[in-house]
């Protein structure tokens, strides 16, 4: 009975004019939430922007580090948090439950930012007799593998010991140094080569001028003093990265860690922090960053080994690395340091062993050897020219060959897989074991290309022969890279050329097309490096630097070893795309989880009863929610105050619907007394151009509709109460535009439709956006999940970033010139009115394809 008195009450008692000091008191307050919500609007839009961003990096191939994790979600969270204390302002006290599910979801999302391997084992040095493939979380792959072959295969290994994971952390720990490195690396632009190499340099001298801690010192000293008493006076020691995740079948790493060969014990401190540092160069920063490592996850250990002075050393895999079906065992062989082998820096000798009993060489291919490199008597290495018969050679004979593939056979069997094994021979004739890392192997692409192509004129052909280093083909422009700052110029896409397949090139190797070299084998760490990345790779290429022009544009075909003038169509219909070497990685699944925080939308329907602070799960829901609430707040402020002047009015005009529009601030030509305005009152830009596609064509009505649709729309409106168009809150039988001169926002529900559309424009493009929500329908789910997509196929047909969600459609677009984005409007506005229940024809394919075509045509006609 009290509610039926204070209704009446209200449309009877009439409530006190207001003064002229009231009147400017309420101008004064609505000019304040004016500003709290444009300050919500602007945070809205930003934390929208980065969740694209989000989005588009986990949709796509683009590389990215857990600095753009980091970034992302602070930027997210900043903007989430802004929107919920402006809507504290236009709202005290209201939405309180909002800051709560903000702290539930942001210590969630720390949570997984922080998550880290804990390092049980706090020992600092391990001597390799006790090291074995168990201990890979403690001493890295590398390291681990060789103890495993020394130990358990009973294969040479130089004696040596391990620095391990935790005296890694203890250094870093010490000068605090993650945190410092975190900090550089978030505040960088990872896709700037120029800068990223300026960062690598900071941080790799960062690392080498920061104090080792005390008790590491004493540790590897005593270490140092065990292994020469054991070898002799004299010893000195090759330093090798054994980093957490190298030498894996996930990421080899190959080349781009550093190693100290020959190093005395005095220098061993310094060479120590030389290899931690070579965490940090710019091929290893690129290659976790292309391959999702997180940087925090990979700590570095470092191998110490007695050195091996090498008569002959190389490289074997125990299975052809570029064609799955060749069992052979390929050997590389140079002589002295297999440093020339690896590095890609000199040609070697090439020795194919069959592993059928007896084993046989089944190809030699002996190179002339111009160089070598050797150890220096004291400590160091230094190249060598090669003179006289010697260069010309073989670098090991055939029993050493055969020697050697029986050793890489043994290695395979007990891992159970094909194995990458770097080898040297010391003066007295031992084989040693350097490394040993799974192969990965590559099935040779068959094309069946046409006889034409096969007949090409001489003249196309600009060289043949080489090597495959990876198998491929791929078209594009000559880049020659001969120097450091070439690295820095390589643009997206081109052919790197090069004289030395050396390590540091793998760098370019994601946005290289493919890779062509004078010297350097497929045993080399930059072809390893190019199989992964599944980059195209020709080496040995004689004279490729002269004969190929900077910018002439070439197909390189590594399997033919050909390389042609021109795109050479044929050869590339059947080449593989570039492998997505982000996927499943750790940090791709690391933003997976945490954009399970942040991207889904579960808040749709603003009617439900469900939408309401506790259910936000997501801060997307936490941004929907406001700004739905703040358009709300916006319009309720002159109707609480009756105050005209910041009332909603009704737009006059010759249209079947209700629409009210609120003049937020210079969004009429002048002020409206009463209950009603014109459009010709109306100068806000984004709403004309709206309107202005709203009423181009005029709508013919709904559809023709089957039976099946009829029954679909009886059943839905029967069974989901919240569609029927008679049950609405007070704001979903109307729609709302809430104006300025270059901003327009409408809420609107045509029938059992809900559209939300927001527009900024002016002269200044960069802040230009347009973002439109769309969902609902009269259909089953079925239809209206078929006129979603057929919705936001035309959305981006015309330019629009659409992304679905069952049947809920977002889509944006922004950044462009004015005049573009009034036709973008246009289109919107046009489609809000003629798609109208196309739900309920979804299931008859003319009927689609008929509205397909003349939409496309009415979209065109506006667009003139």
């Amino acid at each position: 009975m009290g509610k039926l008195i204070n209704g009446f009450k209200k449309l009877f008692i009439k409530k006190p004019k207001l003064d002229a000091a009231d009147v400017e008191e309420l101008r004064i307050a609505f000019k304040d939430r004016y500003h709290s919500f444009k300050l919500l609007l602007n945070a809205n839009k930003r934390a929208l922007e980065v969740m694209a961003d989000i989005e588009r990096v986990l949709q796509g191939k683009q590389s990215f580090g857990m600095s753009f994790i980091r970034s992302s979600c602070t930027a997210v969270s900043v903007n989430v948090f802004n929107m919920i204390k402006n809507i504290d302002k236009l709202a005290p006290g209201k939405y309180g439950k909002l800051n709560e599910r903000f702290n539930n979801i942001q210590q969630n999302i720390d949570l997984l930012l922080s998550q880290k391997k804990s390092m049980g084992d706090e020992r600092l040095i391990l001597f390799l007799d006790a090291v074995n493939k168990e201990m890979t979380d403690l001493v890295g792959s590398k390291m681990a593998n060789l103890g495993e072959i020394k130990n358990r295969l009973q294969i040479n290994v130089p004696e040596g010991f391990v620095i391990t994971v935790a005296a890694y952390e203890r250094f870093i720990r010490e000068s605090d140094l993650q945190v410092e490195i975190n900090r550089r690396f978030q505040s960088a632009d990872v896709d700037n080569m120029e800068r990223l190499y300026t960062l690598s340099s900071e941080i790799q001298q960062l690392i080498i001028t920061s104090d080792i801690p005390d008790d590491l010192v004493v540790s590897i000293m005593q270490a140092c003093k065990h292994l020469s008493s054991e070898t002799g006076d004299r010893t000195t020691l090759a330093l090798r990265s054994s980093a957490l995740g190298e030498d894996t079948l996930e990421g080899s790493f190959a080349g781009q860690y550093r190693s100290e060969l020959n190093v005395s014990i005095e220098s061993i401190f310094q060479a120590y922090k030389e290899v931690i540092a070579s965490k940090y160069s710019l091929q290893a920063v690129t290659y976790r960053l292309n391959r999702g490592f997180k940087d925090e996850d990979i700590s570095m250990c470092v191998g110490c080994m007695a050195m091996v002075d090498a008569v002959a050393g190389g490289v074997m895999y125990s299975r052809n690395p570029v064609d799955i079906r060749d069992d052979s065992i390929f050997i590389n062989a140079a002589w002295g340091l297999p440093k020339s082998v690896v590095d890609g820096s000199d040609a070697c000798d090439l020795v194919v062993v069959s592993r059928k009993v007896p084993m046989e060489i089944i190809h030699e291919d002996i190179k002339t050897k111009k160089r070598k490199f050797i150890c220096f008597p004291e400590e160091g290495v230094c190249r060598m020219e090669l003179t006289g018969k010697t260069r010309n050679l073989a670098a090991i004979d055939k029993n050493q060959a055969l020697d050697l593939a029986k050793l890489a056979v043994k290695i395979e069997e007990y891992y159970a897989g094909p194995q990458d094994i770097e080898w040297a021979v010391a003066q007295d004739g031992a084989v040693y074991i350097l490394q040993c890392r799974p192969l990965q192997q590559m099935e040779m692409v068959k094309r069946d290309i046409p006889e034409s192509a096969m007949e090409a004129d001489h003249e196309v052909v600009i060289t043949r022969g080489g090597v495959t280093a990876s198998p491929g083909a791929a078209f594009g422009a000559v880049y020659v890279v001969e120097k450091g700052i070439d690295m820095l110029r390589f643009p997206e896409g081109d052919i790197l050329v090069t004289r030395q397949a050396l390590p540091r090139w793998a760098s370019l190797l994601n946005r290289s097309a493919a890779v062509v070299t004078e010297q350097g084998g497929f045993a080399g760490h930059l072809a390893s490096v190019a199989r992964e990345f599944g980059v195209p790779a020709l080496f040995g290429v004689s004279g490729a630097v002269d004969r190929l022009s900077h910018g002439e544009m070439v197909t390189v075909d590594a399997d033919s070893r050909v390389i042609y003038q021109g795109k050479i169509e044929s050869l590339l219909i059947k080449s593989e795309k570039k492998k997505n070497l982000m996927h499943g990685s750790p940090v791709y699944e690391n933003l997976k989880q945490v954009s399970s925080l942040i991207l889904p939308l579960n808040l749709l329907n603003p009617d439900s009863p469900d939408f309401n602070p506790s259910n936000c799960k997501t801060f997307h829901d936490i941004t929907r929610f406001i700004h739905e609430k703040s358009v709300k707040e916006m319009f309720n402020f002159g109707k609480e105050h009756n105050f005209s002047e910041k009332s909603s009015k009704q737009l006059y005009y010759n249209v079947p619907m209700q629409w009210w529009v609120l003049n937020l601030d210079d969004g009429f030509k002048k002020e409206v007394e009463g209950k009603y305005v014109t459009l010709e009152n109306i100068i806000s830009i984004p709403m004309l151009a709206f309107w202005d596609g709203f009423t181009a064509i005029p709508w013919d009505g709904p559809p023709a509709i089957d039976g099946k649709g009829l029954i679909s729309v009886m059943f839905q409106s029967t069974a989901n109460r919240a569609l029927t168009p008679s049950v609405r809150s007070a704001y979903s039988d109307r729609n709302y535009f809430m104006i300025s001169k270059n901003y327009c926002s409408l809420s609107s529900r045509l029938g059992y439709h809900f559209s939300i559309m927001e527009a900024l424009i002016s002269e200044r493009s960069i802040e230009n956006y347009t973002s439109f929500q769309f969902k609902g329908g009269a259909a089953d789910y079925h239809r209206r999940l078929k006129r979603v997509h057929f919705i936001g196929e035309i959305l981006e047909k015309h330019g629009f970033r659409v992304q679905i969600n069952e049947d809920n459609l977002i889509a944006r677009v922004e950044g462009h010139k004015m005049d573009f984005m009034k036709n973008y409007l246009a289109i919107l506005g046009y489609l809000m009115l003629h798609t109208r229940q196309l739900d309920m024809i979804m299931a008859n394919t003319a009927a689609l394809n008929h509205y397909r075509s003349k939409i496309d045509n009415d979209i065109q006609t506006i667009l003139k």
